[in-house]
């Protein structure tokens, strides 16, 4: 499972709160759609700050943690989007649990910037070719004849927009919202659906496809 966090706006408390729901709930990778790019290492310092009992980050903890970095990224690879994994002590580590997010930079920040910083993501969820953006607005026409999901921030609330056969979601915003939300997205038979969350749990958007309904040609369907 993925779980879709986006627009926390400096606010890591709602960032850990998003990230325990989500990972409750089966997440094992993280899709951090910007709204301050630079929130999710913030939010991971913290942890780190939290695990060394609040002692001050020194050359000696800086070392440590570049040369696990350098250890995992030669010996592990990052889960798939929807590889089931036993939780492990390991998992709580913040190198490890930083590889296992996606990023994408929001206008106005350094890393939009940045020509080494990618502004929009792909990936495949299920049989779905998925780009990850902050702003849809960003979206080109590239992308869009390209991908049939897209999965974006800089919204208020979560959704699910079907225009054709493209799928536009959003989690909504961890901050600066009437409500604090975030998503989930699971695979059932290569077809994902999104399910919109409160932070307190509770679902705002019910589990919802994300592949157009297929209909026998020359049959129309009626609702009653």
């Amino acid at each position: 499972m993925i779980g879709l966090l986006s627009d926390s706006h400096g606010d890591l408390d709602a960032l850990d709160a998003g990230h325990a729901l989500l990972s409750a709930r089966g997440a094992r990778r993280f899709f951090f759609l910007g709204g301050r790019f630079t929130d999710v290492g913030d939010w991971l310092l913290r942890r780190r700050t939290r695990e060394r009992g609040g002692r001050a980050y020194t050359d000696r903890d800086f070392l440590s943690d570049v040369t696990a970095w350098l250890s995992t990224s030669e010996q592990t690879e990052r889960p798939g989007a929807f590889e089931e994994e036993a939780a492990s002590s390991a998992n709580d580590d913040a190198i490890e649990l930083r590889s296992r997010f996606s990023i994408t930079p929001e206008r106005g920040s350094l890393q939009y910037l940045d020509p080494t910083v990618p502004t929009k993501l792909m990936d495949m969820l299920g049989q779905s070719l998925c780009c990850v953006v902050h702003n849809k607005n960003d979206l080109t026409r590239d992308d869009l004849a390209n991908a049939t999901l897209f999965l974006h921030g800089a919204a208020r609330e979560p959704a699910v927009v079907q225009i054709g056969p493209r799928y536009f979601v959003t989690p909504g915003a961890l901050a600066g919202a009437a409500e604090q939300t975030c998503g989930l997205i699971d695979v059932t038979d290569g077809a994902p659906r999104f399910t919109g969350l409160r932070l307190d749990g509770s679902v705002l958007v019910p589990p919802t496809s994300l592949v157009p309904e297929r209909r026998l040609p020359g049959v129309k369907l009626t609702v009653k």
